[in-house]
This record gives structure tokens, sequence and C-alpha cells, in this order.
């Protein structure tokens, strides 16, 4: 069987035996808090825990190292839309040590995917189109100077209201412990 029958499978009895009524809220966060953090297995459960957030609390957008690559891109508008049709009222971008983006190498990526079926002629298509793989797949050397340029790109946004703090933080994977990294109502 493969794994989407197993999630179609679960997810028939989950509704038969209306589980998902312990998850019904309202599309307004709680804690009108927007969470940027990144799509690492190891923060599905422990983040909402160590921030003291559960179901129906804060909006989560989960990214490759918490970053916003692009300031029009589909993560600033995300935030947008949370800030301006969701009731968010402060943001918090959140990386993490041992990331995966952390030192990542353009030229290894471009490899894999030539070993996955990519072809080189569809790696020159897009170069010639103005993809520059290296800023595209670009990672970081510091997750602390990651959230601070995260944090800077979304609270200098010439459509963020400026009444809007938006935090940095790095956590820690394995224990959970929160560093402050940048204090949002210190910038405003």
């Amino acid at each position: 069987m493969s794994l989407l029958n197993d999630i179609l499978s679960y997810n028939e009895e989950f509704v038969e035996k209306k589980e998902y009524e312990a998850y019904q809220k309202g599309k307004v966060p709680n804690k009108r808090l927007l969470i940027l953090s990144c799509m690492d297995t190891r923060l599905v459960e422990l983040l909402p825990k160590a921030m003291n957030v559960g179901n129906g609390d804060v909006k989560i957008l989960k990214t490759a190292g918490a970053l916003v690559s692009h300031p029009f891109g589909s993560i600033m508008r995300s935030i947008l839309v949370g800030v301006y049709e969701l009731g968010i009222d402060e943001i918090c971008v959140v990386g993490h040590h041992d990331c995966g983006m952390s030192g990542i190498k353009v030229d290894a990526t471009l490899q894999k995917m030539k070993e996955r079926g990519v072809t080189e002629e569809k790696l020159d298509t897009l170069a010639f189109s103005g993809i520059d793989f290296e800023q595209f797949l670009q990672g970081f050397d510091k997750v602390e100077d990651s959230v601070k340029h995260s944090v800077s790109t979304v609270h200098n946004h010439p459509l963020l209201p400026t009444d809007v703090p938006v935090h940095g933080l790095v956590i820690n994977p394995d224990t959970g412990k929160l560093d402050l990294v940048v204090d949002g109502y210190a910038t405003k």
C-alpha cells in the first residue's frame, strides 16, 4: 500500500469517528501571532510546545530555513494576508540550530537534481532565462544572521504596517530552548 493510500484510509476513519471536532477553531488566531519557522521535522510538535501555542492560537508558515528569500514572494504574501485578513498583530521568525539550509552547497544540490532526472538542458534553459541558481538555492552560514535577514525583510517591507513587531528567535531542535535574536518591540 502506498503512503497516499495509508493517509486516505486513516482519514476516512478520522472523519467517521468525528475526531476533527477536537480541532475546530476559528480562522483568526487566539494569540494573533504568526510564526515563520523552518520545515524541519523536529519542529512539528516541539516548536508549538516550546512556545506555548496550541491549535487555534497562531498561524504557522514553514519554509526551508525560515527564509524570506524574496520580498514579493509567496511567504511575504502569506504574512501580509495574515496581517490584513486574519488579525495578525505580531510576527516571529524562528530559525534553528543544525538546519539543513546551513552551508548548503548549490553544486551538490544541482547534482542531486541531475541524478533524479533533471536534464542539463532544463538547467541551461532556466539559467539562460535568468534563474540564478546560486541565489535561488542559497542557504546560510550562521542561523542568527539568517534570522536577522528574514526579520529585516519582513520588518522593512513597504506593505507591512509599522505597528507590527517582528521578532527573531533561534530554537534548539534537541531541547526546545529559544534564544532571542531580534526583539521586535525594540525596533518599532
